[in-house]
């Protein structure tokens, strides 16, 4: 009730006393509604304000001199802002009170001192990412401040007299205070120097991360070092560097250098070309302890001195030695030498890519035969009858091997050697009968006959399908072999008599067979060296025959590929088709009843072989994971499937004698 009737008497007040006076006012305010203020505002000031429903609160407001008006217009908006309003023109002399919620959205007023503002800052020195946290907190409650790499610049929106001290802040910190400097060292290595500077340099309890206050960046080419930061600071480090690498002028000539992933005993011949000597191979022992393979000394020729890097002082020799046990090249060399070796061995000495190549080959036969004869046989039953009969090659059974069985049955001798001869022939003719056989005989008036019709049709399929898969390193050869070794005679020698028969053999593969050698190229790409060979036994040559016959699918070449594409390596598309005829000259051609005297075979022999590679690049543990987990996952589903328990064996064995979890791909985001 009390802040009600301070509120209408300041309104009173205001209104009791002409304009000449009402230009200049004390105000003083206990607790009145902030919405009746802002009516009394309105009505003294000639402004239109449209009040927000949101808009509630009690304003104290207490001056000890006189304001005019557009001073009071100017204690209003601060009084709003004060409470988390906002006044918003709408107008030229209107405008809409609300919360400042989102205010950033709201339009600017064309009042300095009124509302929000946007304003972008372009930065020159410093990144644009790292002043906008300097800024955040400096930002009002509705204030917004957002980053623009692309530009290097800076988005604030804020009251526009916040944003004149944001504005002096920025120009302040935005200045390049860092200084370059440039060393170049004679005697040490500019990235092992580095590297223990940033130990040094790094913010204490974070590792040996880079300070932010200095950056130190290699040259190769003039093994120097190139710094930039603090000017300070730059300074500390240049004395540091500067004692390092006169230090590295009084040390030791000899040095070990410890390889990671390049092998010692393949680089050493490399390092021995370089600085001149002649390259040697050391010998291979089967204990680590064994003396080291030193090279021989000898001075450096005037063409290897010529060579950046590899001037020989006077007197001076190089050495390089070594220690298979802990792949380690032991360097004797003057400070400029083995600085030169250590860079070579140290852009050798790197992880290299593997690459997994898959092969496929596939091949699809069908074989189709069809075969219709007809045999007949017509004699007398003397024995000087004449006969008629008809055979052929392609049909069985024989009738002539069966009529002579049959006659031979009723020989006064039955254990002779020619009817023997004779039941073997009607027997094998008999064991290779295949389809349909009709036929018969018998005697008529002292006549004989019989006939044999023989019908056939085979269809026979088949598919080959081998999947040879095999994980090398770049730039190596490897091979693999899933098959048996089967003795092949080369040579056989009877002797004098058959005194000393001796007969040679050698064994050869057969099998599924996958030789490889990958080289990763710049781009991406693949080039695959690579020979394919899938065989196997088909049997002997013929009856009674040791030689065995072999099939061979081979492909030898080279083919670029690019990372996980699939390419046809070769294919062969075969089709043989045979038709045999065999028939009685004259007979067989006359229609209809020709077919008594013929006898029609056809094979068909039709083969589909392609060869599909697929190589894949594993750069990284992650990729090797990745690979690794969906082909143990297929083998074990396989075993799964045939338990009832569900349980895989391989599982199993991963897990009790590797002391390993199987494999699983790696989690998204993970390291590479």
């Amino acid at each position: 009730m009390k802040r009600t009737i301070a509120a209408l008497l300041l309104a009173a007040s205001l209104l009791a006393v002409p304009s000449a006076v009402l230009a200049q006012q004390v105000l003083n305010l206990q607790m009145a509604d902030i919405r009746a203020f802002i009516e009394d505002v309105a009505r003294v000031t000639g402004r239109t304000f449209i009040i927000d429903p949101r808009v509630q609160g009690n304003v104290s407001i207490s001056s000890n001199a006189a304001i005019g008006r557009d001073e009071l217009l100017d204690v209003l908006f601060s009084t709003l802002r004060a409470n988390g309003l906002i006044a918003v023109p709408v107008g030229d002399s209107a405008y809409r009170v609300l919360p400042d919620q989102n205010a950033a959205q709201q339009p600017t007023s064309p009042n300095g001192s009124v509302g929000f503002a946007t304003e972008v800052y372009r930065l020159n020195s410093i990144d644009a990412a790292a002043a906008m946290e300097v800024l955040r907190p400096l930002v009002g409650q509705q204030g917004v401040v957002l980053a623009t790499p692309q530009g290097n610049t800076l988005v604030v929106a804020d009251y526009t007299d916040n944003l004149d001290r944001i504005r002096t802040l920025l120009s302040q910190i935005d200045q390049d205070r860092t200084t370059i400097e440039v060393i170049s060292l004679r005697n040490s290595s500019a990235r092992e120097v580095i590297a223990a500077v940033n130990q040094l340099v790094a913010t204490p309890g974070q590792g040996p991360a880079r300070s932010s206050r200095i950056a130190l960046a290699p040259v190769e080419s003039s093994n120097s070092i190139v710094l930039r930061g603090d000017p300070t600071l730059v300074q500390s480090v240049l004395a540091i560097i500067t004692d390092l690498d006169r230090r590295a002028a009084s040390t030791d000539d000899v040095r070990v250098v410890r390889l990671q992933h390049a092998s010692a005993q393949r680089l050493l011949p490399v390092l021995q070309q370089l600085i001149g000597q002649t390259p040697t191979t050391p010998a291979s022992s089967g204990s680590g302890d064994a003396p080291p393979a030193v090279s021989t000394a000898a001075p450096l020729p005037p063409a290897v001195a010529a060579l950046p890097g590899l001037q020989a002082q006077p007197g001076r020799r190089a050495n390089i030695a070594l220690f298979e046990g802990a792949n380690a090249l032991i360097i004797s060399a003057d400070p400029e030498t083995q600085r030169v070796l250590a860079d070579v061995i140290r852009q050798l000495d790197t992880r290299r890519e593997q690459v997994l190549v898959e092969a496929i080959v596939v091949e699809v036969s069908d074989d189709a035969a069809k075969a219709l004869g007809v045999q007949f046989l017509l004699g007398g039953n003397g024995k000087a009858a004449p006969f008629f009969a008809t055979n052929y090659s392609s049909s069985a059974p024989s009738l002539l091997a069966l009529t002579g069985a049959i006659a031979g049955g009723n020989a006064t001798q039955p254990n002779d050697s020619n009817l023997q001869a004779l039941r073997t022939a009607a027997i094998a003719s008999l064991i290779g009968t295949q389809g349909a056989l009709a036929g018969g005989a018998g005697t008529s008036n002292g006549l004989l006959f019989g006939m044999i019709i023989n019908a056939v049709r085979s269809d026979v399929a088949s598919n080959l399908l081998s999947t040879p898969s095999l994980m090398t390193l770049d730039n190596e050869s490897a091979s693999l072999l899933v098959g048996q070794e089967v003795p092949i005679t080369t040579g056989e020698v009877l002797g004098v008599a058959n005194t000393n028969p001796f007969r040679t053999v050698q064994r050869q593969d057969v099998g599924v067979q996958l030789e490889v050698k990958p080289q990763i190229n710049a781009d991406g790409a693949i080039t695959l060296v690579l020979r394919q060979e899938v065989s196997s036994v088909a049997g002997p040559v013929g009856v009674g025959s040791s030689e065995l016959i072999l099939n061979k699918r081979e492909i030898q070449t080279t083919v670029l590929v690019d990372d996980g594409d699939i390419v046809v390596l070769g294919g062969l598309l075969d089709q043989n088709d045979r038709l045999q005829v065999d028939r009685v000259p004259g007979l067989g051609n006359i229609p209809v009843i020709g077919a008594l005297f013929r006898s029609n075979t056809v094979d068909r022999t039709k083969r589909n072989l392609m060869v599909f590679i697929r190589p894949t690049i594993v750069r990284n543990p992650t990729d090797a994971q990745n690979v690794t987990a969906p082909r143990y996952d297929y083998i074990r589903n396989l075993q799964i499937g045939g338990r009832p328990n569900g349980r895989s064996s391989l599982d199993d064995a991963v897990q009790n004698y590797l002391r390993a979890n199987p494999p699983a791909p790696a989690a998204p985001g993970a390291p590479r």
